[in-house]
C-alpha cells in the first residue's frame, strides 16, 4: 500500500469483496448482498439508510451524521447479470488475480467505494460532504438510479463502472430496439407457399446492420437476441429481435431513430408484402462533461498526487451514469477492472486495482470540500 492509499485497510476490504461475490445477486435478488453491506457499514459506525425501490429491494445509502447537503456521492451497483453457464461462480483469488461473477461490474468498484466511505466516516473531525449510494437493477432498468435521483439529489457523482481506472468525463447514449417480422406460415417441406419471417428479418437485419457500419467506430450495435415461432416443422410466421445501439455523446438520437425508421420500411428493404414493426424502447442521452469545471480539475489533482496518468475517456457502454445525468447531476464514471471483462467467463480483476481504487475514491472524497 502506497502513501495515497493511507487509511484503506487492505485485508478488510479483500474479505468484503470476498464476500459480496460469494453472494450471488442478479438483477432482480439484490436484497441479501444489501443486508450484508449494510450491516458492515454499520459496525464500522457509518449512518446508512435502506431506500426501498419496491416491494422487495432497497437501495443502501449512507451520509455521514449531521450533514444535509451532498456534493458528492459514491455510486455503484449491486446486481449482477445471471449466471447462466458459469458452473462456479464465486470469489476465487489467486495471487493477485481476483475472479468470479461481477468482481469487474461491478461489486470490486462497490466493495472499493465502501471501504473509502469507512475510513472517511472513521476520520474524525468535520466529514466531507460525500455520500454512497449502492443500488440495485443497474443491469435491467436501472430501477435503483432512478428511485434515487427522485428521492435525492447531488451535483456529482463518480459512479464505479470498470474503465480501468481512467476518468470518463463522456458517456454513450443508449437506445433499444425491438424488431418484429410477421410472414405467412406453411408445411416445411412447402417454403414457397408461405412467407418465412426468419428469412425477412435476417435480410431486415442486413439492412440495419449495413447503416451501422457505414457510422465506422462512432456507432456501437449489438444484435441481442433473435427468436423465430412457431417451432416445429413449419414455415415460421413470426421473428422477433432485440438490438442495442451505443452512440457518442456528440450523435443526435433523435436523428438515429429517424435514420432507422427509415430503414426498416417495408419498401426499402424490398419487403412490402411483409408487416414489419419497429420500436424502441430504452433511451438513455450521452452527454460530456467540461475538463475545466472546478470538481474536475480537483479530480485532476488527486491523480497527479497519485502519480496516475490523467486521460479522459468516453465510456461506451450505458450505466445508471445517464439516469444520473438525465436528473441533473454531473457523473464521472471511474472504477476499477477493464469493461471487455464484464459479462464474460474468463470475468477478473487485479485487486492491487481495487486497493488502489478504494485510495483513490478516499481521495476524491478529502478533496471536496
Amino acid at each position: 500500500m502506497t502513501n495515497h492509499e493511507e487509511g484503506v485497510n487492505p485485508e478488510r476490504l479483500r474479505t468484503l469483496l470476498e464476500h459480496m461475490v460469494n453472494i450471488y445477486s442478479p438483477s432482480g435478488k439484490e436484497e441479501e448482498v444489501i443486508t450484508f453491506v449494510a450491516e458492515h457499514l454499520k459496525a464500522h459506525g457509518v449512518n446508512v439508510q435502506l431506500q426501498q425501490v419496491d416491494e422487495q429491494r432497497s437501495n443502501l445509502v449512507a451520509t455521514p451524521e449531521g450533514l444535509d447537503q451532498i456534493e458528492l456521492c459514491l455510486v455503484g451497483h449491486v446486481d449482477t447479470v445471471a449466471a447462466y453457464d458459469l458452473d462456479d461462480y464465486g470469489f476465487e483469488m489467486d495471487g493477485d488475480q481476483v475472479r468470479g461473477l461481477g468482481t469487474v461490474d461491478m461489486k470490486s468498484g462497490c466493495a472499493a467505494m465502501v471501504e473509502a466511505f469507512t475510513v472517511l466516516c472513521g476520520e474524525g473531525g468535520r466529514t466531507p460532504p460525500v455520500a454512497l449510494a449502492l443500488v440495485v437493477d443497474e443491469e435491467e432498468d436501472s430501477a435503483g438510479a432512478r428511485a434515487l435521483v427522485d428521492e435525492y439529489h447531488f451535483p456529482w457523482a463518480i459512479v464505479g463502472e470498470p474503465t480501468d481506472l481512467a476518468p470518463c468525463l463522456g458517456h454513450f447514449g443508449y437506445l433499444e430496439v425491438f424488431l418484429r417480422a410477421r410472414g405467412k406460415r406453411a408445411h416445411s417441406a412447402l417454403p414457397e407457399v408461405g412467407q418465412n419471417a426468419i428469412e425477412a428479418m435476417l435480410r431486415l437485419l442486413l439492412h440495419v446492420t449495413d447503416f451501422a457500419a457505414s457510422e465506422g467506430s462512432r456507432l456501437v450495435y449489438n444484435i441481442r437476441e433473435l427468436s423465430g415461432f412457431p417451432s416445429g416443422f413449419v414455415v415460421p410466421d413470426l421473428c422477433e429481435a432485440w438490438l442495442d445501439f451505443h452512440l457518442p455523446p456528440d450523435m443526435r438520437m433523435d436523428s438515429l431513430k429517424a435514420e432507422l425508421e427509415n430503414i426498416v420500411a417495408p419498401d426499402a428493404v424490398g419487403l412490402s408484402s411483409l408487416d414489419l414493426y419497429l420500436r424502441f424502447e430504452d433511451t438513455y442521452a450521452g452527454y460530456e462533461i467540461s475538463p475545466n469545471r472546478a470538481f474536475v480539475k480537483r479530480l485532476r489533482k488527486v491523480y497527479e498526487t497519485m502519480s496516475r496518468e490523467w486521460s479522459p475517456q468516453l465510456f461506451r457502454s450505458h450505466s445508471d451514469g445517464n439516469v444520473l445525468w438525465a436528473a441533473g447531476i454531473d457523473p464521472i464514471v471511474l472504477g476499477p477492472g477493464r469493461l471487455e471483462l464484464a459479462h464474460s467467463q474468463d470475468e477478473g480483476i487485479s485487486f492491487a486495482d481495487v486497493v488502489t481504487a478504494a485510495g483513490m475514491y478516499l481521495n476524491i472524497a478529502r478533496s471536496v470540500a
